[in-house]
């Protein structure tokens, strides 16, 4: 199965802890996947964090890539489409200042 993601939605934030963004998409027209967060890496680049929840005071994944490749996949889709946004429109605006 390939899998595709379509409807990258970006939203941006005031930067907090690394914290930049949240991403939402939906995988192949069937699964509405949100709240993955956006986060850039000390030495250059992004990294995504999958939503977690606390049980009993334990974390636990909500969801996340399973394989190497689906979150290859998934980190270039979303992070392309965070540095569309963040150099296009109002936010490149606001960033400048």
């Amino acid at each position: 199965m390939n899998a595709t993601l379509t409807e990258i939605q970006i939203v941006p934030i005031k930067p907090k802890d690394g914290l930049v963004a949240f991403a939402s998409f939906v995988l192949n027209d069937y699964l509405y996947l949100s709240s993955i967060g956006i986060m850039t890496r000390p030495q250059g680049g992004y990294r995504l964090v999958y939503p977690t929840k606390i049980v009993r005071n334990r974390q636990i994944n909500i969801f996340h890539p399973i394989n190497k490749n689906f979150a290859t996949l998934i980190h270039a889709e979303v992070v392309k489409k965070f540095e569309e946004v963040m150099s296009y429109g109002r936010y490149s605006q606001i960033n400048a200042g």
